[in-house]
Formats: structure tokens, C-alpha cells, sequence
């Protein structure tokens, strides 16, 4: 377990159809993952994420075990191959509950089943097209939560992830969204864009999401992490189960401080970071996090032979 590697999970926004194929294709226990996720979740999971349809995969309450899967079928693999097992474990939005299987703190088809009903709940908590999340790039932290306070007008609108230096995400009711979106545009920022999600993520509005999965967060006999995680809500290790919990259910309308949970890691001597998931988003945000660190991602064949290549 080498100090100086972690292992991050990417949340939603990763997903794609025909992600994963050339793993599948060729490893029989990435298509065994699927398998027990299907059998977790009562339809195909593999077959939906191969031919989709695509807007079905990108349904919140989809997504989330799509892309839960597709990350423990590559931590298996990496596994399995002989890989090192991280120092530190950290994962975006959704992500965390691919770091906690990993971690061994929950079972994964208790995952699997635990982010679909969350997918539901968040979709419930607020109807399609009542609510709505843009990107703002190249704009100070302290600008966005300005031209937030500024556009909100008696509405719900906030900075709800801190991706990298100068990419904040915003969320909240679809109108004030809107409104916020001019209000960066005019401090500068260089883009500003609704992203086309289904759910105000991380915002006030998924507070009754939140009270709604205590209940399924309390039913479960979730273990310590036997791999120091560190949360979105806190952006430290956390250091106990209460808190774990209660930072997953504050996680639904709360930011995702992903800036200061890798300044944390790097902080604990990390100098390899490994995106363990569909898609490299992570890898491109975390460059930009902290300086120096090296990325790496295991979400092709030859992307995962020159992972191993280079931490072995």
C-alpha cells in the first residue's frame, strides 16, 4: 500500500454508452460485476450501458448504479492483476460510493441497490425540468457565490461543486439557474453553460431527498474503511462511521469540495492519483487541483496497461 497513491471514483456526467466494451470484451470478471449488479437491480445493466437507450442511461436513477459498476469492475481488475492498493480513497458526487465498496465500508450489490433508490429520490425531489445545474469556467469561487446571492431573488441557486481553479458548478430552480448564468457571464467568466441533467444536484432542493434515505443509510451494517476516505462534505478523512453516514446524507444538498479534498490528499504525500471509473473527467479536474501530481486512469485497455506500467 504505497502513501503516495490514491484512488478516485468519478460521479455522474461520466457515464457513456459503450463504456467499459473493450474491458468486457476481454475480461470475464468485468461482465461478472455487471452481472451481479443485474441480478441486484432486476433488469440487464450491461445491456443497458452498451446499447443503451441512451436517454434511459442517463436517467438519474440509472446513472448511478451504471457508473458504480463500472468502477468496481475496474478496481476488481486492478486487483486481480496485481495492482497496489491505494493509501487513500476519495470519490466525486456519486463517487464516494464507489470509494466506500472499495474501502470495504459497504457490500456492493447494498450499493447498488442504495444509489438507485437515491437516484429516485433526488428525481422525486424535484420534477424534470423544475430545476436545472450550469458550468461557470474561468471565474474566482468568489465571484460565482456573488453572482449566485445575486440572482437567487427569494429562489434556490448555489455553488454546488468546486471541480478545479476557475470550473464551479451551479444548481438550483431552473429560473434562477438562468438568471445566475447572465450574472457570471457579466463578472467575466469565460463560459457559462447548462449542463443537461435531469437534477438539481447538491443544492437546498435535495434536502427532502436527503431526509427521505436516512431510513435506507440507517438499515445498513456499514463497516469502518479499511482505506482512509476522504468525504466531499468535510474534504477530510473521515474518522468515524457517524460521521461518515451523516456526511453522505448532508452530501444531497451540500457542495462537493473536490479542490480541497485533493489539496487534503496531497497534503498526506499522495503523488498519484488514479481515476478508477468510466471516462477520465477526474483525471483532466485534478491536474488543474494541485500541481505536480501525476494522473492516471484505467478506462481503456492500453490506459490501464500504462497505469500499471507506471506504478508497479
Amino acid at each position: 500500500m504505497p502513501a503516495s497513491l490514491a484512488f478516485v471514483f468519478p460521479g455522474q456526467g461520466s457515464q457513456s454508452l459503450a463504456m467499459l466494451a473493450e474491458h468486457g470484451a476481454e475480461q470475464k470478471s468485468v461482465l461478472d460485476t455487471f452481472a451481479e449488479a443485474s441480478e441486484a437491480l432486476g433488469y440487464d445493466l450491461w445491456a443497458l450501458t452498451q446499447q443503451g437507450p441512451e436517454d434511459q442511461l442517463n436517467q438519474t436513477d440509472k446513472t448511478q448504479p451504471a457508473i458504480l459498476a463500472a468502477s468496481i469492475a475496474l478496481w476488481r481488475l486492478w486487483l486481480a492483476e496485481g495492482g497496489a492498493r491505494p493509501a487513500y480513497v476519495a470519490g466525486h458526487s456519486l463517487g464516494e460510493y464507489s470509494a466506500l465498496v472499495a474501502a470495504g465500508s459497504l457490500g456492493f450489490a447494498e450499493a447498488i441497490k442504495l444509489v438507485e433508490h437515491r437516484g429516485r429520490l433526488m428525481q422525486q425531489a424535484v420534477p424534470s425540468g423544475q430545476g436545472g445545474m450550469a458550468a461557470i469556467l474561468g471565474l474566482e469561487d468568489a465571484d460565482v457565490l456573488a453572482a449566485c446571492a445575486e440572482a437567487a431573488q427569494g429562489e434556490v441557486v448555489s455553488a454546488v461543486n468546486f471541480n478545479a481553479p476557475g470550473q464551479v458548478v451551479i444548481a438550483g430552480a431552473a429560473a434562477a439557474v438562468m438568471r445566475a448564468i447572465e450574472a457570471c457571464k457579466a463578472r467575466g467568466a469565460k463560459r457559462a453553460m447548462p449542463l443537461p441533467v435531469s437534477v438539481p444536484s447538491h443544492c437546498e432542493l435535495m434536502r427532502p431527498a436527503a431526509e427521505r434515505f436516512t431510513e435506507s443509510v440507517s438499515a445498513i451494517a456499514w463497516q469502518a474503511p479499511q482505506i482512509p476516505l476522504v468525504q466531499n462534505v468535510s474534504a477530510v478523512v473521515v474518522a468515524d462511521l457517524d460521521s461518515l453516514k451523516s456526511n453522505l446524507l448532508a452530501q444531497l444538498y451540500s457542495p462537493v469540495r473536490w479542490v480541497e479534498s485533493m489539496v487534503c490528499l496531497a497534503e498526506q504525500g499522495v503523488t498519484d492519483l488514479v481515476e478508477c471509473g468510466p471516462g477520465k473527467v477526474l483525471s483532466g479536474l485534478n491536474k488543474r487541483c494541485v500541481k505536480g501530481i501525476n494522473t492516471h486512469n484505467l478506462d481503456t485497455l492500453s490506459a490501464f496497461a500504462a497505469t500499471r506500467a507506471a506504478l508497479v
